[in-house]
């Protein structure tokens, strides 16, 4: 199978991506921020460096596709889908005036190509959550380059996040509200999203 988790900046993909690898044994599959060579310009100069860091986002989930097809027996769970790229965070970045029109166009124009080429995951894990949420979150995890990123972006984003969300057509789609949850230290909230992602994985096999 091929899980993905989804959410806004803060929400917790990287935490509940290693979480359930290790309950259920699945393969993680993470974004690349401490390795990625231009986030931390991307933070100081959005609009220089926005169409090179959607980019390197897209070829980097794109090839994680990719090897996830090549090996069909294992399963896969993704931090960040292929989808947040194109209907988040460029569409935003254009709207804001921090990506050109002829960039957007361009990276538009490629993320339809490749689509054509990929489906959607066998479940969609969307974890919501409110600005206060993410905000605390971000600055528990203490990166230095998040320290810029500010409030009108992130509602911005949440906007964008909960659009494509109610129109969401690619597969099965959960969504935890995370704002009354800590996952990442209580046993019983993990275990009431474990349940919840056994009801709609034994959906999948009906």
């Amino acid at each position: 199978m091929h899980i993905a988790i989804a959410g806004n900046i803060g929400a917790g993909k990287t935490t509940l991506t290693t979480l359930l690898a290790k309950h259920y044994g699945w393969i993680p599959q993470f974004e690349e921020v401490d390795n990625n060579p231009y986030i931390e310009d991307f933070y100081n100069d959005m609009q220089r460096w926005s169409f090179n860091l959607q980019i390197f986002f897209l070829h980097n989930r794109f090839n994680n596709l990719v090897q996830l097809k090549k090996d069909k027996a294992k399963t896969i769970i993704q931090d960040r889908t292929i989808y947040e790229d194109a209907y988040i965070f460029a569409p935003n970045l254009h709207a804001m005036g921090l990506m050109s029109t002829r960039d957007f166009e361009t990276y538009s124009q490629l993320f339809e190509t490749i689509k054509s080429q990929i489906k959607g995951p066998d479940l969609l894990i969307y974890l919501r959550a409110t600005i206060p949420s993410l905000v605390n979150n971000i600055q528990k995890r203490g990166r230095d380059f998040e320290d810029s990123i500010r409030l009108d972006y992130l509602k911005r984003l949440n906007e964008r996040y909960e659009a494509w969300i109610s129109r969401y057509k690619e597969g099965k789609l959960l969504i935890i509200d995370i704002d009354d949850m800590n996952f990442a230290e209580n046993k019983e909230h993990l275990g009431e999203i474990i349940n919840k992602i056994e009801r709609e994985i034994n959906g999948l096999f009906k």
